[in-house]
């Protein structure tokens, strides 16, 4: 009679490879408003999707040679592209508040308001019959009181770029929730390649006409750029994936929550941009209540990043 093997947790290789996708997105956030002093918001991110597209190409041509050598079935081209549109467009709607929101708040805020979207998306399985854990309530409750403290000022005022922040992670619930519906039926990475394709060309196409970019702005954010476009979108996702395959999900999800933590930590190093002891408190918070969900192990999760 053989003995159950342990559930899967996070091995120290995972552990280290998903940490470091989560320091690359935590400091695109620094790179994000850093091309803002170049480009606009729409132009930015078209460019980066379209970069992350080129660093991913190789890895499209590769798993479609080998699903043609294995004889394994694809997706078809409707699905395919249904699959493209609509995480594509909600991509490009998410990716394109967060954009124009940094113009208007720290880095470190947004990172943390971003990462509410491990709270937000089982509160909204609520919406499609779904059981919501108590601890998912509190945790809510919780990070309702970080966010309070983070984003409000006196006199009950909120910053817009907060706001805007704050529907960046709701729409970026959305795709992760149109993610969860497509990923059993199309190749992860082709996914990725197709929906960046269409955000990136959503993006281009209403930021170029009325932002108006000129060459010397992509060259002038060409680090920026490069940071998100290759690393950001290529690099960390390869990194993600690679590292998931010895991980639980849920226990996965608890690092890339790190993500906000290097946000805080970039904007100060690179940006000089300093919190205040009232919004170190809600960051505290807010950073509480996204452990706190993730604590009981074998809750499914997928949080797969722009």
């Amino acid at each position: 009679m053989s003995e159950k093997s342990p559930p899967r947790r996070i091995s120290g290789r995972s552990t280290a490879l998903l940490t470091l996708a989560s320091l690359i997105w935590g400091f695109a956030f620094v790179a994000q408003s850093a091309g803002m002093d170049h480009l606009g918001p729409l132009s930015f991110n078209g460019t980066r999707y379209f970069l992350g597209c080129a660093v991913l190409l190789p890895l499209v041509l590769i798993r479609r040679r080998g699903a043609g050598k294995s004889g394994g079935s694809s997706a078809s081209p409707k699905t395919l592209w249904l699959a493209a549109l609509s995480c594509g467009v909600v991509l490009a709607t998410a990716t394109g508040l967060q954009q124009v929101g940094i113009i208007y708040t720290t880095v470190g805020k947004a990172g943390f308001i971003t990462t509410l979207y491990i709270i937000i998306v089982p509160i909204m399985g609520v919406f499609f019959k779904k059981r919501v854990d108590a601890i998912i309530w509190i945790g809510a409750l919780l990070a309702l009181l970080g966010v309070y403290l983070l984003c409000v000022g006196e006199g009950f005022t909120l910053n817009r770029g907060d706001i805007l922040v704050f529907l960046c992670a709701i729409v970026f619930s959305i795709h992760i929730l149109c993610i969860d519906h497509f990923a059993s039926r199309i190749d992860s990475i082709i996914l990725s390649f197709m929906q960046f394709f269409v955000a990136g060309s959503i993006s281009c196409l209403i930021g170029f006409p009325l932002e108006k970019p000129l060459i010397a702005d992509f060259i002038a954010a060409a680090l920026p750029l490069a940071y998100v476009g290759i690393l950001s979108c290529g690099v960390a996702y390869t990194l993600q994936i690679i590292g998931q395959r010895d991980a639980d999900p849920a226990v996965a999800a608890l690092v890339f929550s790190l993500e906000a933590v290097f946000a805080v930590l970039g904007g100060f190093l690179v940006l000089n941009q300093r919190l205040t002891a009232r919004e170190l408190v809600g960051c505290v918070i807010m950073f509480a209540a996204v452990v706190l969900v993730q604590l009981p192990l074998g809750r499914k999760f997928s949080a797969p990043k722009p």
